[in-house]
C-alpha cells in the first residue's frame, strides 16, 4: 500500500518548465508542438479503433437483435391470443414463467399540439392555466448594449479575463519534411 507521503508527491502538479532566453522559449514552444501533433496522432488511433470496435460490435450483434424481436413478436402474438386464461380474466398484468414473465403496462400519456396558435388562444381564454410563461434577461442583447445594466442591481457585465495562449507552429507536412532534412 502507498505511504501518504507517496500519494502527495504524485498528486503535485510539475514545475513549469521556465526558460532563461528566447532561443529556451523557442524550443519548449517547439516541444508543445511535438507533443500536441503526438496527442493527435494518439487521439486519431483511439478514434479508429472504437469506430472498428463499434462497426464489429454492430455487425455481431444485429443478427442477435433481429432474432430477440423476431422471438419478442412471437411471445408477445401467443400472449395476446391466451390474455384471458394467461391474467385470471384481466384480474393480473403480469404472468411470472420458469424463465421471465410477461406483462401488459399503459404507455404514458403525451400532448399532442397540431396547432399552437389556436390551442394557446384558447388557453388563454380558458384563464391561461397550462401555458408557460418565461421571462428572462437576454444575455447576448445585454453584451451588445452593456451601458444598459449600469446601475442595475444584481447584474453586471464584467471584462473577460486575459487568456495567455502559446500556439506553436503548424507547418504543411512537405514544408516540415524539408526542414527536418535541413538540420
Amino acid at each position: 500500500m502507498a505511504r501518504v507521503k507517496d500519494k502527495i508527491a504524485a498528486k503535485a502538479p510539475a514545475m513549469p518548465a521556465v526558460p532563461q532566453t528566447l532561443d529556451e522559449a523557442d524550443g519548449l514552444i517547439a516541444r508543445m508542438g511535438e507533443i500536441s501533433r503526438e496527442r493527435a496522432r494518439i487521439q486519431a488511433r483511439l478514434d479508429e479503433n472504437v469506430a472498428f470496435a463499434k462497426a464489429e460490435a454492430e455487425a455481431t450483434a444485429g443478427p442477435l437483435d433481429a432474432e430477440f424481436e423476431r422471438l419478442r413478436g412471437g411471445v408477445q402474438a401467443w400472449a395476446e391470443a391466451n390474455r384471458i386464461a394467461l391474467t385470471d380474466g384481466g384480474k393480473r398484468k403480469t404472468v411470472k414463467l420458469p424463465s421471465g414473465e410477461i406483462a401488459w403496462r399503459e404507455g404514458r400519456p403525451k400532448v399532442v399540439v397540431t396547432d399552437q396558435a389556436a390551442a394557446l388562444a384558447e388557453l388563454q381564454a380558458r384563464g391561461g392555466l397550462c401555458v408557460a410563461t418565461y421571462v428572462e434577461i437576454d444575455k447576448q442583447a445585454a453584451l451588445r448594449c452593456p451601458e444598459l445594466l449600469q446601475g442595475v442591481p444584481g447584474a453586471r457585465v464584467e471584462a473577460p479575463p486575459e487568456q495567455f495562449v502559446v500556439k506553436p507552429l503548424e507547418l504543411p507536412l512537405a514544408q516540415a519534411a524539408s526542414q527536418a532534412v535541413a538540420r
